[in-house]
């Protein structure tokens, strides 16, 4: 548990033992790849994670970026540590080996992404925002684009940001008022302000690309008058040599409660007369760009929600290991020794609620990332499609259900460390503060309850949501006879079924009254997340079953604890939020017809 950011054994048994990644060597692009390859990607990010970016974490908290003379301030140790992500390969783990990257399967390229940040979250997100922007302008951008800004972002020459809030809309995306005005040249002229823009200005790179969404003058009203425009700090010229300043200010750094390493910025475009913008896509496409940048986002977030809550729950259990503190119930006699926090059966309730969400968590993520690889290149076109089609329906679960049961580890580890978990003593607290913006970025747990019920549920007439049932379904057919499995099998059968009749509810409802049926979007995320969740943890411990009666590669008190880990989550957690289904069922209308003067 190097630097207690992962356990290597939870790892290597997800990626093999359940996903069985190796399969992806098949593929021609992986062909060149081994287990071996594999796990030296991911010994080199722990090696990195462990002595590079884990030993700033805490300083970056207390010393966070300012704005002096004009420039930001940032720690050197941040620059220190992207040189050495960007130098090792790390960086553009997943991308073409002619662009300088490793050529990983996405499930590797997001684990060696995932350790870094567990270990510092605040300064791989300036490699993250860069990634994803870098592989926006791959999808949609020109020949000329893509040479000009990303090839020099795939290097870590320039950084990059989506630029999307504006101080008046916050998520109403329809209703920004930034405005692109067409040259001559075949440029824009940009104008307006970003708000909570992370990344949106410092020294670390030679040049920041920003991904900004803005209107033409000829823009439909709402959400489909949005284009998308690259607004370099510095203009690019043809040789690739740094310009001019472009019009671009930034107007002030905000101040947070957590993942205070990054900047988080307000930017100004536009104060001397325009920023000059270059379209990427079709006029008044913009969102289809930016969500391939969001999406990819929302996984990135998803995982980064793990890995926070993860971390500290490896705190907790060393702490609770160590810890010693009162006796058991039945012993009567003070002078005997106190014993450790570990061997009493609420702090186990506590550590299993965590080692449940993580690696329950974890598995989610990782499972996602399996079908971004399948949607490209599985030899099939109707399995691509499939996977295709399931990775948008899991989306918005894999960015909102870890960053808020996530969070909830966090919450729990502190707890195990009694008082001294509100301390600054511990590091508890900050893995708290960090992962409390996850269920806000990225768009917030309301919000992609919405996307869940009110449109990837039923897409293409609901084939990709009923592909999922029916894999369910098998995952329940092979437990059912299953002595150590059945009873769990069960109980996730009767959790299928009532979130399949609230779909069915709340479809039929949608037609007739959108707003009340999407009322309790949030409760429905989370039914359905934690029956997806839920399904893992079984698949988890048909693996680990596996394992114990077949002599596995780990101890048989890993495989022990995957079993009990299952026991816990499908008995104590899933039935959670199943309890109100009836209140999903319904549509109630509880939230509805709150009078707003009675608040």
């Amino acid at each position: 548990m190097s630097q207690k950011i992962i356990n290597t054994d939870d790892l290597a048994f997800l990626l093999y033992e359940m996903l069985d990644i190796e399969r992806f060597t098949q593929f021609p692009r992986y062909e060149d790849h081994s287990r071996d390859t594999f796990d030296a990607a991911i010994e080199l990010a722990l090696k990195v994670a462990s002595e590079t970016f884990a030993p700033h974490n805490r300083l970056c908290d207390e010393d966070e970026p300012r704005f002096e003379n004009g420039k930001v301030v940032i720690r050197p140790e941040v620059s220190e540590a992207l040189a050495v992500l960007r130098d090792t390969g790390l960086m553009a783990a997943s991308q073409d080996y002619e662009r300088g990257g490793m050529q990983l399967p996405a499930a590797v390229a997001q684990t060696c992404i995932g350790l870094i940040k567990g270990a510092n979250v605040s300064t791989q997100a300036y490699a993250g925002l860069t990634i994803a922007a870098c592989n926006l302008i791959m999808a949609h951008g020109t020949d000329e684009q893509k040479q000009r800004y990303a090839e020099p972002m795939m290097a870590g020459r320039f950084f990059g940001t989506m630029c999307l809030t504006e101080p008046h809309a916050g998520s109403s995306l329809g209703d920004i008022k930034s405005r692109a005005i067409p040259q001559e040249d075949g440029t824009y002229r940009i104008s307006g302000n970003k708000i909570f823009i992370s990344a949106g200005d410092h020294e670390l790179s030679e040049n920041i690309v920003h991904l900004v969404l803005a209107k033409l003058p000829d823009a439909p009203p709402g959400a489909k008058g949005i284009s998308l425009f690259i607004v370099p700090k510095f203009l690019v010229n043809e040789d690739g040599s740094l310009g001019e300043r472009n019009d671009v200010q930034l107007a002030g750094l905000i101040h947070k409660m957590g993942y205070r390493g990054t900047t988080s910025t307000m930017l100004n475009f536009g104060e001397k007369g325009g920023a000059v913008g270059y379209l990427v896509g079709e006029p008044h496409n913009g969102l289809a760009g930016m969500f391939h940048m969001m999406n990819e986002a929302r996984i990135g977030v998803g995982l980064g929600s793990v890995m926070l809550g993860y971390t500290g729950y490896l705190h907790a259990l060393e702490y609770a290991r160590e810890r010693t503190q009162g006796r058991g119930l039945a012993e009567r006699d003070p002078a005997t020794p106190m014993i450790p926090l570990v061997q009493h059966a609420d702090i186990r309730r506590l550590l299993l609620a965590q080692k449940a969400f993580v690696e329950g968590g974890l598995s989610l993520c990782l499972f996602s990332s399996t079908l971004v690889d399948e949607k490209k290149h599985a030899p099939d076109a109707a399995a691509r499609e499939e996977a295709a089609g399931l990775l948008d329906l899991l989306t918005p679960i894999v960015k909102s259900w870890p960053s808020q049961f996530c969070l909830e580890a966090n919450s729990l580890a502190i707890q195990v460390h009694g008082g001294y978990g509100y301390t600054r003593e511990y590091p508890v607290e900050q893995f708290y503060r960090d992962n409390r913006l996850n269920p806000i970025h990225e768009g917030t747990h309301g919000i992609q309850g919405q996307d869940l019920l009110g449109r990837k549920v039923s897409m293409a007439g609901g084939r990709f949501y009923q592909s999922l049932l029916t894999r369910i379904r098998a995952t329940l057919a092979e437990c059912a006879n299953v002595a150590e499995l059945k009873a769990n099998a069960e109980l996730l059968s009767a959790a299928l079924g009532t979130v399949e009749g609230v779909t069915d509810a709340l479809q039929a409802m949608k037609k007739s009254d959108p707003d009340r049926a999407l009322a309790n979007a949030y409760l429905y995320m989370e039914c359905f997340g934690h029956l997806v969740v839920g399904w893992l943890w079984l698949r988890q411990a048909q693996a680990a079953l596996r394992g114990l009666q077949n002599g596995g590669e780990r101890p048989a008190s890993f495989y022990q604890g995957k079993l009990n880990a299952c026991d816990y989550f499908l008995r104590y957690e899933l039935p959670k939020p199943m309890a109100l289904a009836e209140v999903l069922r319904s549509a109630d209308r509880t939230t509805l017809d709150m009078p707003l003067d009675c608040f």
